[in-house]
Parts: C-alpha cells; sequence; structure tokens
C-alpha cells in the first residue's frame, strides 16, 4: 500500500469510527488524508472499497491483538476464554468507545451484496469459532452450546459499551463468563 493509500485508509478508519459510513464522503476523506480526490480513486476505485480496507485492516489489527493476549494467557481454556473478555475491554479502552467497528458497520450496511458484508460477518464467524474451539476443550459433547453462549455474552457487552448502557459493560460481562466457566468446569 502506498503512503498515500495508508493515510487515506487511515483517515477513512477515524472518520468512519467517529461518525459512521453513511456520514462521511470521499471529500472528507479526501482532506483528512491531505490527498486529491483523484489520488483517492486511482488508489481504491471508490468508496465502497475503502470501507472493505478499513474493516479489514480493523479485523486483523484486532486478531493479532488477540493472539498475542490468548498466547500469553494461562493455558487452561477457562483462563484462555477470560482472556478474550479481558482482550476486548482492553481493545475498548485503547481504540475508542463507540464499540464493535464490525457491529457498528453492520448497522449501515446490510446488503450481503456489499463488499464489505463478508469482511464482518466473517470476523464474527471467526469469534464464534475461537469461542467454540476453547469450549470443546472444556467440554466437547456442548462445546457448539457452549461456544454460543459466550458469542453471544461477548457481543452483548461490545453493543452495550459502545451505546453506553451502563458502565463498565465489558468488565461486567467477563464476570458473567467466569461465573458460567465455574460452573461448567464444575459440572465435570
Amino acid at each position: 500500500m502506498t503512503p498515500g493509500a495508508r493515510r487515506v485508509r487511515d483517515a477513512a478508519a477515524r472518520l468512519f469510527y467517529e461518525r459512521g459510513i453513511h456520514a462521511v464522503g470521499v471529500d472528507l476523506i479526501a482532506a483528512e488524508a491531505g490527498v486529491t480526490k483523484k489520488t483517492l480513486y486511482d488508489r481504491f476505485g471508490a468508496k465502497d472499497r475503502i470501507v472493505v480496507e478499513y474493516l479489514a485492516d480493523r479485523d486483523e489489527r484486532w486478531r493479532a491483538f488477540l493472539d498475542d493476549r490468548l498466547e500469553a494467557a494461562p493455558a487452561e481454556p477457562a483462563a484462555r476464554i477470560l482472556a478474550v473478555f479481558d482482550a476486548s475491554r482492553d481493545w475498548a479502552g485503547e481504540h475508542g468507545g463507540r464499540g464493535c467497528s464490525m457491529i457498528n458497520a453492520h448497522a449501515e450496511i446490510t446488503d450481503p451484496a456489499h463488499p464489505a458484508y463478508p469482511v464482518m460477518v466473517g470476523q464474527k464467524a471467526w469469534m464464534l469459532g475461537l469461542f467454540t474451539r476453547l469450549a470443546r476443550e472444556i467440554d466437547p459433547g456442548r462445546g457448539e452450546e457452549r461456544g454460543r453462549t459466550l458469542m453471544l455474552l461477548h457481543e452483548g457487552a461490545l453493543v452495550t459499551h459502545g451505546m453506553g448502557v451502563f458502565p463498565d459493560t465489558l468488565e461486567h460481562a467477563r464476570r458473567q463468563a467466569e461465573t458460567l466457566l465455574a460452573g461448567w468446569t464444575g459440572a465435570r
């Protein structure tokens, strides 16, 4: 990616996250990135491509962030599950309090034919897969069900955090996950 394209993507990422995708036009992105609209279109072709690049970059950075946290966590599956909740809390603290960029984007982009749609849905499918794999290590027979429960708890926390429904939603979700995990591991 050229330096100009990177500036466009980074400016768009900040603007999309702060203001929403539909509220931000290419004129503003170009101005914030310090490039001409021609440069923007030469590098990306259309705003939809910038949206895809923004979401794909955010997903890639989240996965790397989470991988680091999972590698540092104790090897026990319950500890690794809680590390996901801790990572989400820390990510939100470092990268903005408007909630999950994938969920926010999905609120604006609901057409499965949109080129960004597979990025949003793919990220959530990946998270479900992660929770399911970790839950299977605790309870192989109920791993899918347990993974879905953890996913709902996690995603609900992200939504309520982004909306500011009540304080410390991500920490509250972590405590609830800890309670569930104690019951699941104690029942074995």
